[in-house]
């Protein structure tokens, strides 16, 4: 997250600061599901989910850091989207079962059970746990939305 804090601080005051900092401390803090390599979603480019309309593996060379974890990606052009706007891209629930977080668990995911809903990635744990957020999206979400809140911290 990019954001100018100081300039923003002197032109709308304490109150608008202190929210802006606790926003860019939380999101650049957020939990995210990787490897013991630090390699993100096993590996997967998250860009090719929108661009491609399917789960591609992502490749070494092409890799970008962020939010403590490394992300592959199939191209330098999926790379560089990624980086630009990795809000964009990245998965909800730091890469997590959507169903799973909805549970207050942070369970593993298969990179082929996912679904994108209102413009944003969710990725499961298999394909049944997408069948249901494909089923009752507004629930599912909702719920990990929820648990999302304590989840998501980074130990």
């Amino acid at each position: 997250m990019n954001l100018d804090l100081s300039a923003t601080c002197r032109i709308r005051g304490a109150a608008v600061c202190a929210i802006l900092l606790a926003a860019a401390t939380a999101a650049a803090g957020e939990r995210i599901n990787k490897d013991a390599d630090n390699l993100a979603i096993r590996g997967y480019d998250t860009v090719a989910y929108f661009t491609e309309g399917r789960p591609v593996r992502g490749k070494p060379e092409f890799a970008y850091v962020w939010q403590d974890a490394r992300w592959q990606f199939a191209s330098a052009e999926h790379r560089d989207l990624f980086a630009g706007e990795p809000d964009r891209y990245a998965p909800q629930f730091g890469g997590f079962c959507t169903g799973g977080v909805g549970l207050g668990r942070l369970a593993p995911i298969d990179p082929e059970a996912w679904v994108i809903v209102d413009g944003r990635l969710y990725l499961h744990y298999d394909r049944a746990g997408r069948d249901e957020t494909v089923a009752h999206p507004d629930a599912q979400i909702a719920a990990a939305t929820e648990q999302w809140k304590e989840l998501g911290r980074t130990p």
